[in-house]
């Protein structure tokens, strides 16, 4: 579940004012369309091949994941894994890019907050002490001064051995000038539930309908009383580096549990089924929990995800960000459009 910046500053003031292996069978991938990929993968993408699914979930928890509709895409190139803590810093020393948690928040933009809380910082995960109500969200997130892509549980963390792991405290906007530096975009979307279920039209998960194949965990996710204890049946407290479990029938890792990942389109809380064709999503976007934040898809879920509490790392459920707003379970992977042909 994604947490706005604005209201976990909003909550900072007033506490202040009181005092995220192996290829499946070739059986599991057997739905998928085996067209061919034009020429050879740029590193580190793999092909996904032009096709049609079925767009969404009808899961009663996901109202906003409705109505299941066809959708149909043209192929793409897609990130293997997601972008990686390696692959991050490389942009920034090419670049001298400063990401949004780098930078101060606008005083303007928060009228009357203190100002030793207008600092540069981010939202991080924080596991409060006894049970709390699942319905408040800021029980366990806090905004971290000194938290960014390079700290990313705060000034005292690095991400030294952390290299193959997942970048997260990025906002959208510098997924985006990531994705621009590399020569790529971020997957609309439609893009990527069609990639995540790795041409398994309808299934729950990306790998099928059993949770646990052989009794063997497919995804870095919560296990455990959500957000006290993590049992780490799965083998990761937090982010685990990318790859660490089974590839989907297109060979990408990760699709579900991890870190939520961008993608480009603007959230509101339906879709449009009349977008058959290469959807875009909305022109505008529109959160009725959060009118007036402007808002992006996110998909896949995160390490925080559980059946017990979150189940959006389904391949068909959705999760939303303010664009403005990192987070510790926050990340992206990016895709390209095969050249035109002369």
């Amino acid at each position: 579940m994604a947490v706005g910046l604005a209201l976990v500053l909003i909550a900072s003031f007033a506490v202040a004012s009181r005092r995220g292996g192996s290829r499946l069978s070739h059986e599991q991938a057997s739905g998928a369309s085996r067209t061919l990929p034009p020429g050879v993968a740029p590193e580190g993408m793999v092909w996904i091949p032009a096709g049609d699914f079925a767009m969404g979930s009808d899961d009663e928890s996901m109202s906003d994941a409705r109505p299941v509709h066809r959708v149909s895409l043209d192929g793409f190139w897609m990130d293997r894994t997601e972008v990686t803590n390696r692959q991050f810093e490389r942009f920034v020393r090419a670049t001298g890019y400063t990401t949004v948690a780098e930078q101060a928040p606008d005083p303007k933009a928060f009228p009357g907050a203190p100002k030793e809380l207008l600092v540069p910082g981010s939202l991080v995960f924080s596991p409060p002490v006894g049970r709390v109500s699942l319905e408040d969200h800021l029980a366990w997130w806090r905004y971290v001064p000194g938290a960014n892509w390079k700290h990313p549980s705060g000034p005292d963390s690095s991400i030294q051995g952390l290299e193959d792991h997942p970048v997260v405290q990025v906002c959208f906007d510098d997924a985006l000038a990531y994705a621009k530096w590399a020569g790529k975009r971020l997957p609309t979307e439609a893009e990527w539930e069609y990639a995540a279920r790795g041409g398994l039209d309808g299934k729950r998960y990306c790998w099928g309908d059993d949770l646990k194949p052989g009794g063997k965990w497919q995804v870095n996710n919560w296990q455990g009383l959500f957000p006290n204890e993590n049992m780490k049946e799965d083998g990761f407290d937090g982010t685990a580096p990318t790859g660490s479990f089974a590839v989907n029938g297109y060979g990408l890792s990760d699709m579900a549990g991890n870190v939520w990942e961008w993608c480009a389109d603007w959230y509101q809380p339906n879709y449009d089924p009349s977008q058959a064709r290469n959807p875009q999503g909305p022109d505008s976007s529109h959160d009725p929990a959060e009118p007036g934040i402007p808002k992006r898809v996110q998909r896949g879920g995160s390490f925080l995800c559980s059946d017990l509490y979150c189940v959006r790392y389904l391949p068909g459920a959705r999760g939303k960000g303010a664009t403005d707003s990192g987070a510790s379970h926050v990340g992206f992977r990016c895709v390209l459009t095969p050249k035109a042909k002369p």
